[in-house]
């Protein structure tokens, strides 16, 4: 038996053996892929002197890098706050603290040119004295008072972090309070003494994507391995998480699981028993107001008598829809132009936040003594954006910030009541605005949808397609790309004479469901040759030339980039490419990859992989083919997008001839940089590597 048991593990060792050198086969560069390998890291490190002293070479390298971090690091900016009590919460880097600090104030202080701020926990301090590289993650404080909180520290800044009770009072850690390792872990206040917890709790706990897949009650004094469980997620599912909802108007809670990126499964925890919510797997549940909860929704719903328009946010009684019910109010329909980007509350209004034809609009709602829902416009700024920056179910005041490419940020306190609006804050100019200006404009894609841009250029610029120009572009998972202030933008390249546009292309949320839907799975090269009609567009209009355009894009920015540069290698001369998705046959075994199925396809489905492979950059880069210089840029700590899609595609383009870059900062996460040395620093290569390629080559 035993030499059977022996035998049988030979066996096994060898096929895995084979298994191993057909993969090398196939992919020869798969030893890249192992993060800490001491091949893989000894091959960054020569990747990144190679491509750093070059850059650090640019003239205007130093100038970049000094001018960003002086940015970065500026008192001037908007201290940003969370409202929690009778206290406003900040975390703060600069300088004196790269780690950064948690501090409070109040309201009567934040008013104030120069607050005084009650420094809650130094992260400086505090990696330094338990000789950790602690990043901070952010902290979950206890409704209702508000005097504990869960800390979250990552380790150079990894979507993984651990978990440690914080006393505010003392400002002090818990001795033998909460605490879990890292981990990728979901957790949530249910009252002092306990905690829906979802963790990796040893084999079989996490999903394939990396996420919890149980969720269990820890009770305070108790061992992590005697939590109750009280749901159990499938394998295959994206995650699932509990989490109590507080109100004033009564606790509840929700224990969720995501079978896909966009899709949940609600269910109410009451009474002991698990009561699952009867609404559309893609809609999701925004807030809880007044006895209601407020759905968005990601498809048409036919409920009952009506149907209910995607993109709509609709409001149902908690007891209606606990006993089937199909009654719904509508809040907000969208236009064909127009989608929700936020939504929140404060004691007695909702507020929705909208972008209309990728232009910010806030309303105000309240609710009628019929139960009707009556709206009026808050009006702040002009062809901008609008964001809704802190409020409070205990107060009916709240903070917004507005901004647009060339207007810095300015913060704004509002009375919900009456919508006075007074300025608290703003950020000063960073560069001479004056001198720019901005234009919108619009691309007939391939299938004639039309696709809408914005072009920041000076406003003496000429039409005579000598212009560098940098087009930057996302292009996924719902997200918008709205005007923002241009503060480190305009130091580094409009003021070096450049030329800045952004492309709001399908699969992003520009128009709601439908433009994000539109370039999922099979429809992804819709996303690409949005991004390619806009830059023909500019082209066409002698904006600039492909001599003179470059392109920039992260995470699935990355893969946008990557995939058209390689599509159309003769439309551009220079491509940043950050943190980037790039060999999509393997991104679903990678890290948090399974979790982007629903995004992208399964490239384990033959037919999902024929069509992927079409646009793949890792499987499309050819040896005999002129592609623009492309600058990767990645993190060892990224725990979110392996960093070997950006090690991989550079040692293949390098090998087949063609010149490119590469940058692997050894921290920072999916954001690329821990503090903001690190940021300026990676911003400064970035730029410097344009200016060389596009200005000044």
């Amino acid at each position: 038996m035993r030499k059977l048991k022996t035998f049988s593990i030979l066996l096994l060792s060898l096929f895995w053996i084979l298994y191993l050198n057909a993969q090398e086969e196939e992919d020869p560069y798969l030893w890249l892929e192992e993060i800490l390998g001491q091949r893989a890291l000894e091959w960054v490190k020569i990747q990144n002197q190679e491509s750093t002293s070059k850059l650090e070479a640019v003239p205007v390298f130093k100038s970049i890098y000094e001018k960003t971090l002086e940015i970065l690091n500026s008192p001037a900016r908007i201290p940003y706050v969370s409202i929690y009590g009778n206290y406003l919460y900040n975390f703060w880097r600069d300088s004196e603290h790269p780690r950064g600090i948690w501090r409070r104030t109040t309201f009567e202080e934040y008013k104030k040119k120069e607050p005084k701020w009650e420094v809650i926990l130094d992260i400086d301090r505090l990696a330094k004295d338990e000789n950790e590289n602690w990043v901070w993650r952010g902290a979950q404080l206890l409704y209702p008072d508000y005097s504990r909180a869960l800390i979250m520290l990552s380790r150079g800044g990894a979507d993984a972090s651990v978990v440690r009770e914080f006393d505010i009072s003392t400002k002090s850690f818990v001795k033998d309070g909460f605490q879990l390792p890292e981990a990728k872990s979901r957790v949530s206040w249910i009252d002092i003494n306990s905690l829906f917890v979802g963790t990796d709790f040893g084999p079989g706990s996490l999903t394939t994507s990396g996420y919890p897949r149980i969720v269990k009650i820890w009770k305070r004094g108790t061992p992590l391995n005697e939590a109750k469980t009280i749901y159990e997620g499938k394998t295959t599912s994206v995650s699932a998480a509990g989490y109590r909802l507080f109100s004033e108007e009564g606790n509840i809670d929700f224990i969720v699981e995501s079978p896909t990126f966009f899709t949940n499964i609600y269910h109410i925890l009451k009474d002991g028993e698990l009561i699952k919510l009867d609404i559309p797997a893609d809609a999701e549940i925004e807030s809880y107001f007044k006895g209601n909860f407020l759905i968005r929704l990601k498809s048409d719903w036919n409920s009952g008598n009506k149907t209910y328009k995607q993109g709509s946010l609709i409001a149902g009684k908690m007891e209606d829809i606990l006993s089937g019910k199909k009654d719904f109010k509508v809040v907000f329909e969208p236009t064909s132009f127009s989608s929700i980007q936020e939504i929140s509350r404060t004691k007695n209004y909702l507020l929705v936040n909208i972008l209309d034809n990728v232009v910010s609009r806030l309303y105000r709602f309240s609710m009628d003594a019929k139960g009707n829902w009556v709206k009026k416009e808050i009006i702040l700024g002009d062809k901008g954006t609008i964001s809704i920056s802190s409020t409070d179910e205990k107060r009916d005041d709240f903070f917004l910030n507005y901004e647009n490419f060339l207007t810095p940020s300015a913060l704004y306190l509002v009375n919900g009541k009456t919508l006075k609006i007074e300025k608290i804050k703003s950020m000063p100019e960073f560069f001479d605005s004056s001198s720019y200006k901005v234009l919108q404009y619009k691309a007939l894609s391939k299938d004639g949808t039309s696709v809408p841009y914005f072009v920041v250029m000076g406003k003496n610029t000429k039409f005579n397609g000598e212009n560098p120009t940098l087009l930057y572009g996302y292009g996924g998972f719902e997200i918008a790309l709205r005007p923002s202030y241009l503060s480190t933008v305009g130091v580094a390249w409009l003021e070096n004479g450049g030329v800045y546009a952004v492309a709001n292309i399908r699969g992003g949320g520009e128009f709601g469901p439908k433009w994000h839907q539109a370039a999922l799975k099979k429809n992804r090269h819709k996303a690409f040759e949005d991004f390619i009609a806009v830059a023909e567009d500019m082209i066409k209009r002698k904006i600039t030339s492909p001599q003179k355009l470059g392109i920039m894009g992260g995470s699935n920015g990355g893969l946008l980039v990557g995939s058209v540069s390689m599509m159309r290698p003769d439309l551009f001369k220079a491509v940043v490419c950050q943190v980037p998705l790039l060999d999509m046959k393997r991104y679903s075994k990678l890290l948090a990859g399974a979790s982007w199925i629903d995004e992208y396809g399964d490239p384990d489905d033959p037919d999902m992989w024929e069509y992927i492979k079409t646009y793949s950059p890792y499987h499309n880069v050819k040896k005999d083919v002129k592609y623009p210089k492309i600058f990767f840029t990645t993190s060892t700590r990224d725990d979110r997008v392996h960093p070997g899609h950006a090690r991989k595609m550079t040692a293949k383009m390098k090998d087949m001839g063609h010149e490119v870059y590469y940058y692997e900062n050894t921290e920072g996460g999916h954001a690329g940089a821990a503090n903001n040395q690190q940021r300026a620093y990676i911003t400064a290569l970035s730029y410097s590597f344009l200016y060389w390629q596009l200005i000044k080559e």
